[in-house]
């Protein structure tokens, strides 16, 4: 069972349209017992990395993840800010990060940007995998995902990096650690692709 964790952000929807779609048991839910019970998690992420947090810290369910995820090393997957949140701290917040692959959430630099609207950066972009980054297993990496954002995981080991794009600079789009996985584009929203990233991390 993989459980969609609800902190109120807006795609949590699109994501179980996916998992109902291929037939893969999930739940959406913020239930403590449920998520207890459940063999995966993943990590939505539409909304600011402080609110995100003082969410997961208000609402108990924070020790009961890394519980989870640290010690009996459930596999979870964030996308987008439930990926920033994975890091240390974030240019966006103040607020602490889980801490579960470390690193810092910096802004974009506008300033290595060739043309207008600079930020967020918005749209379709190829990506390219590191080898043996199995969630990108059967994924289109030249048609690639659909971003929106504007901040990127700087991570302080390079093999935690699991694949980069091209925006100005060579930016980190998804990072891996142990069981820890996330995504800075929106695999709910890049078709065909998408649906292969959530089918692969289902079967890690």
């Amino acid at each position: 069972m993989i459980a969609i964790i609800n902190y109120g952000s807006g795609n949590v929807g699109a994501i179980a349209n996916i998992y109902k779609q291929l037939k893969i048991p999930h739940v959406v839910t913020g239930d403590l017992a449920e998520l207890a019970a459940a063999e995966r998690y993943i990590l939505p992420g539409v909304g600011a990395f402080d609110a995100t947090m003082s969410y997961l810290n208000k609402s108990g369910m924070l020790d009961m993840l890394n519980e989870q995820v640290l010690v009996r090393k459930k596999k979870v997957m964030g996308i987008c800010v439930g990926m920033q949140i994975l890091g240390d701290s974030s240019d966006e917040g103040e607020l602490s990060g889980l801490g579960w692959i470390p690193g810092h959430i910096r802004r974009i630099d506008a300033s290595t940007l060739p043309a207008n609207p600079k930020l967020p950066h918005m749209g379709w972009n190829s990506v390219k995998p590191r080898d043996g980054a199995h969630l990108f297993d059967g994924v289109d990496s030249e048609r690639g995902f659909y971003f929106l954002h504007s901040y990127y995981f700087d991570a302080a080991a390079a093999d935690n990096v699991a694949a980069t794009v091209e925006y100005g600079n060579e930016l980190t789009c998804a990072v891996a650690r142990d069981n820890v996985f996330g995504m800075q584009f929106h695999p709910e929203k890049s078709h065909a692709n998408g649906v292969r990233v959530f089918r692969n991390f289902a079967e890690l």
